[in-house]
């Protein structure tokens, strides 16, 4: 099998640098096609993997990426009218039968949602595979429920925006330079702080943050028809966008929810073993030959357990409900539930906020800066397949509030790892306890018996996510900053997690493909 580089024609007559590596023998081939933004050339095992199973395989440099000219504007303009110029001339090729198998990871998974949503019949594909899928600008720019994704989107703008080629380290090698370059206010600047830093501009960057729409490719994607595989991790921060586009999605969706970050991996331990290459061969082939059953199946891993459980149907507005089925309720101040250390009252001070790196929490001495509780150890093992919340009744003395909630494992040595996070943006009355919902996302956990479960309260999470200024103003736009003041009220505030009563465990590849 060899790899030879084509140039696909689109619109303004620009010619996209394209890969393609045929199957052995006259064919023709079903085709998959990637389009990236993070140079081609890095797929081209992956190209041969799909080839050696059959299939046609493209990977395409987006428009102003690397080897294709033009100008890139990320998610918008031409990502979808380039797919579908792309999979129409896929179609046209004598070595093609006509079927396509869009897919990708990331930026690239938007790619082969919007050419999957396209209203060009022909540039349409078959099906698509959305591997932790970064849905548009305005999704990832910032949580559902309002507060800004800095550290991620500082890094990534640092490393692709506004250039044709990458830069891995830049927001590192910015970061060294001035250390405090993400504390620097307003947010909107920080664009012209990198360009400094970096020695050229990012002029996209105040535009990021100017569209706050999000959800139009899982409102697309809910009349959609064609099959979908959406996989993604429960480290990953965009897992709820995952999670709702396969919800949302019109036609046969599969989910594929792992115990991973952002960059995957191919294999976890054990039964639940893993090689995403044949499970996406496996599933491509059920799809184009119409196989896979008119329905809505996933599948989480249990950790790094080596266990798979089906994915629960839906809750309204994703929030577990103990009473619709078998979650546990972890009671702030009951016995079997979580104990307050301290911090009933604590103060929020942007100008010291809670760290997002740091899972250390202070001293029962120190001035309080968060709510802090914890739970007993846990009498027997735990598995946790779906969606968690905490309900909490609080107050703040300011006309904006952020109140981010962490649950973190203590096993029964002590170390701490991360199991959930949660963040929400209020405006609620001045000094008035309200009752509020923060959904914590999807967790798929084994803990073991002995496990502790540490809840914080806290009122920032940086840097992975921008400071409330507590002023009122927009917190991409504020020079101002103030502490505010916190309470929390024991009494019905919750902890809510989506313990598996029935251990039935499934295997992943036979859920994906019937």
């Amino acid at each position: 099998m060899t790899t030879v580089t084509a140039y696909v024609p689109a619109s303004g007559g620009a010619e996209l640098a394209t890969d393609v590596c045929l199957p052995e023998g006259a064919g023709p081939h079903p085709a998959v096609v990637i389009r990236t933004p993070y140079g081609r050339t890095a797929h081209r095992a992956e190209l041969r993997g799909w080839a050696a199973r059959g299939f046609a395989a493209l990977a395409q440099d987006v428009r102003g990426r690397h080897g294709s000219p033009g100008e890139w504007r990320p998610y918008r303009d031409h990502e979808a009218s380039d797919g579908a110029a792309t999979v129409s001339w896929t179609r046209a090729r004598p070595w093609s039968d006509g079927r396509v198998v869009a897919a990708g990871a990331s930026y690239a998974a938007h790619c082969a949602l919007v050419t999957a949503l396209a209203d060009d019949d022909e540039g349409r594909p078959d099906a698509v595979i959305a591997a932790v899928p970064a849905l548009g600008l305005a999704d990832t720019a910032r949580e559902p429920t309002g507060p800004e994704r800095l550290w991620a989107r500082a890094g990534w703008w640092a490393a692709h925006g506004d250039r044709p080629d990458s830069d891995q380290g830049a927001l590192e090698s910015a970061l060294a330079a001035d250390p405090r370059l993400l504390e620097r206010l307003p947010v909107t600047g920080l664009g012209a702080r990198l360009g400094e830093e970096l020695g050229r501009e990012l002029p996209s960057w105040p535009q990021l943050w100017s569209d706050r729409r999000r959800g139009r490719v899982v409102e697309r994607g809910a009349t959609a028809r064609l099959p979908l595989l959406a996989v993604g991790g429960t480290r990953d921060p965009f897992a709820e966008d995952t999670m709702a586009l396969w919800r949302g999605w019109g036609g046969p969706a599969r989910l594929l929810l792992g115990p991973w970050g952002h960059r995957l991996t191919a294999e976890t331990p054990g039964r639940g073993r893993v090689d995403l290459g044949a499970l996406y061969v496996r599933w491509a082939r059920a799809a184009l030959a119409g196989r896979l059953e008119p329905t809505r199946r996933g599948v989480i891993a249990l950790g790094d357990s080596g266990r798979w459980h089906s994915a629960p149907e839906p809750e309204p507005h994703g929030i577990p409900e103990p009473e619709r089925h078998a979650g546990r309720a972890w009671e702030f101040g009951a016995p079997h539930g979580l104990r307050l250390l301290h911090g009933q009252r604590f103060t929020a001070d942007p100008g010291r906020p809670v760290r997002s790196d740091d899972l250390a929490v202070p001293r029962d001495d120190a001035p309080a800066d968060r709510c802090l509780l914890l739970s007993p150890p846990l009498p027997r093992p735990l598995d946790m397949a779906g969606p968690a919340a905490a309900r909490i009744n609080v107050a703040a003395d300011t006309p904006g509030a952020d109140w981010a909630v962490r649950l973190t494992a203590l096993d029964p040595a002590g170390r701490a790892e991360p199991l959930a996070f949660g963040i929400v943006r209020r405006a609620d009355p001045l000094g008035k306890t309200v009752g509020i919902t923060v959904p914590l996302g999807t967790l798929g956990r084994r803990l073991a018996a002995g496990t502790r479960l540490r809840a914080e309260i806290a009122g920032h999470h940086f840097p992975t996510h921008a400071r409330n200024p507590h002023t009122g103003e927009d917190p991409v736009t504020a020079i101002r900053l103030a502490p505010s003041r916190r309470s929390v009220t024991a009494r019905g505030s919750a902890l809510l997690l989506p313990v598996i009563a029935r251990r039935r465990y499934v295997e992943p590849e036979v859920e994906i493909c019937r």
